[in-house]
């Protein structure tokens, strides 16, 4: 009798990456739901597959939203299949219950989230079948087929999961219990998140320094000598920057110090997630969701090495891989146009600084691939990744630092100026731009006339120019991802990992979610809370709006990835947090409960007391309740001529006192006609209507 053939049961995240696993390892026969060959099976989820329980699972009072339900801290946690997925789950199920199956590789993503969708996966099935994990940082055949030989037992990622179920959990809690206590307080849904919160909580706060901030008007004098400009200190007072450009007016200027300074600044370092999202903002325009999904199908394509990292080194196992794609990619247009090219690749190495990824950098399949076949979003991000390879492997920019002051009637003047020594890294940034149509990244100061100290010129042109304060900016996805990420950092331990609001693999679905909210609007580049956004975090607890607690919370969710911290201590703050946040908020001011009221729309005056009229529900009634001027949409004038009072018509009434309908119906004659309708409001409850018809026009298409 022949010998089972045991298998391992592959398990990748999306069915884009088990096909590249399934051709790097050579599974290649396709069945339904799977990959088969050389002793393996690989198959995918679809994302995840399971999701924690919905509130109302648990128990049915719970699909209410009701104060005296809360808090509700389910224990233990359960889960459930999501809709719409139960196929792909009840395939992974079937193949991990095959007996010819006897181990299990998770090939997630290499991260929390990965980890999570497997491990919620493989206890849903039941499975108690040996685990080994996966985990690589590029799609290549080579580095899925290096990463194969190096499985490691799935045990050695337990820390991992036990963070990936506190985030998810601490989410859950919070997301559940705070939403619905404010949804059911302020009677609209408030949706609020343990992260995102925090987040809206700084754009609402950059928005009141803009709205309070107070422009203040200065002068400057500007002196032209050899075509330079030199420019003197602030003047707040108006009178006296005439006074001093007087005084210089035909005065002599004596040129009073000349510092030269040699400066060198070292190449930029690679990118991780966050660096990415920010440039990628700042030069096209792409928000962090569009850059991280862009980032991802490269990823998929074999192009770009994992994109969720949050390193900016590589390893130095990677030297020579690294040395060989500066190689290829320094062939592609535009950067072909760079001078003799000698890549440094220490620099970039730095084992100390890489956690779970190494940087994201360019794949050797650059070689291989049709760049210009890439869609518009996608190559401009591989060009731009390939642009900072570039750099970070170049030489150091130097130039020389010039400061020229000037005496003139006895005040002082200041011109700066650069000499470049050697453009080292700056070139290819420059060649990226000039091929993106964008300006130098670098503009301060061309070069200064050879100034001499003690030299004299015996007169300058002078001019006085009026400026203004600047209030803060506004954020921008670029500068929200860079606070996000810096947020608790002056007040966390330098040696913490972790600091900031989410994590890179997070960030761009935190924002997207506030704008679906409506807490936020895009207008342009920039972020703007929206009036319900500032609301919401003036009302929310300290807790939930600090973004100093939650980036001490990242920083414990690290942690525990690491093994260093206690999941139970952690869930049990979680905990206690919510149930004091239950009990502190219980109810609210009258005021309170019209901060989220929609905003009504003015649609005319009222013709009794000139107040505005506003529009209803069921109605367009005077704002002033005593006056009782309302006009009904469904008033019997018009549900008996089949017809609704609509705003248009409404707005007409109130202003010209008449609107003209067409098609109403006449029950007497079992026929439609179109009026004017008048309004003819005798001061009564109800407003009366008439109606006038239109004059008929003899002759006209054989009518009398």
């Amino acid at each position: 009798m022949k010998g089972v053939a045991y298998l391992k049961l592959i398990i990748a995240e999306k069915p884009s990456v088990a096909k590249s696993i399934a051709s790097a390892l050579g599974a290649s026969s396709r069945a339904d739901g799977f990959y088969e060959g050389s002793g393996l099976i690989v198959s995918w989820c679809v994302g995840h597959l399971v999701s924690p329980l919905d509130a109302g699972g648990y128990d049915e009072r719970f699909k209410k939203w009701r104060y005296e339900d809360l808090p509700i801290l389910p224990e233990p946690f359960r889960y459930a299949p999501i809709p719409g997925k139960e196929a792909a789950l009840d395939n992974v199920k079937r193949l991990m219950a095959r007996e010819d199956v006897t181990e299990i590789v998770n090939a997630c993503d290499a991260g929390r989230e990965g980890e999570l969708i497997f491990r919620l996966l493989y206890e849903m099935a039941g499975c108690r079948k040996p685990v080994l994990r996966l985990w690589i940082s590029s799609m290549e055949d080579s580095a899925i087929r290096e990463g194969f030989s190096e499985l490691r037992p799935g045990a050695d990622y337990e820390a991992l999961y036990q963070s990936a179920l506190c985030r998810q959990r601490a989410d859950w809690l919070v997301g559940i219990n705070a939403t619905r206590l404010f949804s059911v307080l302020y009677h609209r849904t408030l949706n609020v998140g343990r992260v995102q919160t925090p987040t809206l909580a700084m754009l609402a706060e950059r928005d009141a320094k803009i709205t309070l901030f107070h422009k203040e008007k200065y002068h400057l004098l500007r002196l032209t000598l050899d075509g330079t400009e030199a420019v003197s200190e602030k003047f707040t007072d108006p009178t006296e920057a005439e006074q001093a450009a007087a005084m210089c007016k035909g005065a002599a200027v004596t040129c009073t110090s000349v510092t030269k300074e040699q400066k060198k600044e070292q190449p930029p370092k690679l990118y991780d997630l966050t660096t990415l999202q920010r440039e990628a903002n700042r030069l096209f325009g792409y928000t962090a969701k569009q850059t991280l999904d862009y980032a991802q199908s490269l990823y998929e394509k074999k192009l770009l090495t994992y994109p969720r990292t949050d390193s900016r080194y590589l390893t130095s196992d990677m030297a020579e891989t690294a040395s060989c794609v500066i190689h290829l990619a320094v062939k592609l247009p535009p950067f072909d146009g760079c001078g003799n090219f000698f890549p440094l690749v220490e620099a970039m190495i730095s084992d100390k600084d890489v956690s779970d990824h190494h940087a994201i950098i360019p794949t050797m399949e650059i070689e291989k691939a049709d760049i210009k076949a890439l869609p518009l979003g996608e190559r401009n991000l591989f060009l731009l990744v390939c642009c900072k390879l570039l750099c970070a492997s170049a030489e150091l920019y130097v130039y020389e630092a010039v400061t020229a002051t000037f005496d003139c009637g006895g005040y002082s003047f200041t011109a700066k100026g650069k000499r470049i020594l050697s453009e080292g890294w700056r070139e290819i940034d420059r060649i990226f731009r000039a091929f993106l149509k964008e300006k130098p990244a670098d503009g301060d100061g061309g070069t200064l006339p050879d100034f001499t100290e003690g030299q004299i010129f015996d007169s300058a042109e002078i001019a006085v120019t009026e400026h203004f304060t600047q209030p803060p900016k506004t954020y921008t996805e670029d500068t929200l991802l860079s606070a996000m990420e810096n947020a608790g950092k002056d007040d966390i331990p330098d040696e913490a990992e972790r600091k900031g609001l989410g994590t890179p693999a997070t960030r761009a679905a935190i924002i997207e979610k506030l704008v679906a909210s409506g807490f936020v609007e895009r207008k342009g580049k920039s972020l703007i809370p929206t009036k319900a956004g500032i609301n919401l975090v003036t009302v929310l607890p300290e807790p939930l709006t600090s973004p100093m607690l939650t980036a001490e919370w990242e920083q414990k969710l690290t942690e525990i990835a690491k093994g260093g911290a206690d999941p139970d201590t952690f869930m049990d703050g979680i905990r206690t947090m919510v149930q004091e946040i239950v009990s502190t908020y219980s109810c609210i001011s009258e005021d309170g409960k019209k901060l989220f009221a929609p905003e009504k729309e003015v649609i005319g005056t009222c013709p009794r007391c000139g107040q505005p009229v506003y529009e209803g529900k069921k109605n367009f009634a005077c704002s002033d309740r005593s006056c009782g001027f309302v006009l009904w949409k469904n008033d019997r004038f018009w549900t008996s001529r089949k017809k609704e009072l609509t705003k248009k018509m409404a707005t007409d009434l109130l202003k010209k006192g008449r609107t003209n309908v067409k098609g109403m119906w006449s029950e007497k004659k079992q026929a439609t006609y179109d009026a004017a309708v008048i309004l003819d409001d005798t001061g009564g409850k109800y407003i009366n209507f008439k109606l006038e018809f239109p004059k008929r026009k003899e002759g006209v298409n054989g009518r009398k």
